[in-house]
């Protein structure tokens, strides 16, 4: 048994969510971000918050959508209140140590389920990454253009919808080809169903959160570092 599961502050964190999703689902948004600001303040780690209280709430909440326990509009006040919360934790996460490291984040095509990336994009700020979020629905020659100007070690792809596989296809194959030193990592509902999707669109790999995600990225830009000396 993974004994941190049981842990008494795995156990806060877990009554922090289901607190948080009560107060989500009943419309009270300044309640819900007074329970994660109040949790923060009291010493709670932002990567904690993030992992264990708002990426599995909104888990849930599109588990409810899907099975038509709550409308789309409760749907999209639950995300909005969750971003409002992210961008308050803002100053909890900058960091003024840096490694040298840079990456672009952005969710291809007409992807509009851009929290993950957000929350991906703050992982990354967390360890001292220079981080460039371009948000939802980017189109090929955005992030090619975001490419060219910030020169990243990496860039992370989102896509959550299936029919916009082909166009994280395309800009992966555009980005090696112009960018061929940047490593391409990619994340999302679909490479979660088929773990080899992401090695045969060419990514150099896949995420199931974000603190993986980081972890991943580190690893490979810093081989070619360690290479390249």
């Amino acid at each position: 048994m993974d004994r941190s599961a049981c842990s008494p502050a795995s156990a806060s964190l877990t009554r922090l969510a289901a607190a948080y999703l009560e107060q989500l689902l009943a419309g009270n948004r300044r309640g819900a971000c007074a329970l994660v600001l109040d949790a923060v303040r009291a010493g709670a780690d932002v990567r904690e918050i993030y992992l264990k209280v708002l990426q599995p709430v909104q888990h849930e909440v599109g588990r409810l959508w899907q099975e038509n326990t709550i409308t789309v509009a409760v749907e999209h006040f639950c995300t909005a209140a969750t971003q409002l919360v992210i961008s308050q934790l803002f100053p909890y996460i900058i960091t003024e140590t840096k490694h040298g490291l840079s990456m672009v984040g952005c969710c291809v095509g007409e992807e509009l389920h851009e929290l993950g990336m957000r929350m991906v994009c703050d992982f990354f700020e967390m360890d001292g990454w220079d981080t460039y979020y371009m948000g939802a629905n980017c189109p090929q020659d955005a992030v090619l253009a975001a490419m060219a100007e910030r020169r990243p070690h990496a860039l992370c792809l989102s896509v959550t919808m299936h029919q916009n596989v082909p166009l994280a296809r395309d800009i992966i194959q555009a980005v090696a080809t112009q960018f061929p030193a940047v490593k391409i990592l990619v994340g999302g509902f679909p490479f979660l169903l088929n773990p080899d999707l992401a090695a045969s669109l060419g990514a150099h790999g896949w995420a199931r959160d974000a603190h993986e995600g980081v972890r991943l990225a580190a690893f490979l830009c810093r081989a070619d570092q360690e290479d390249a000396a």
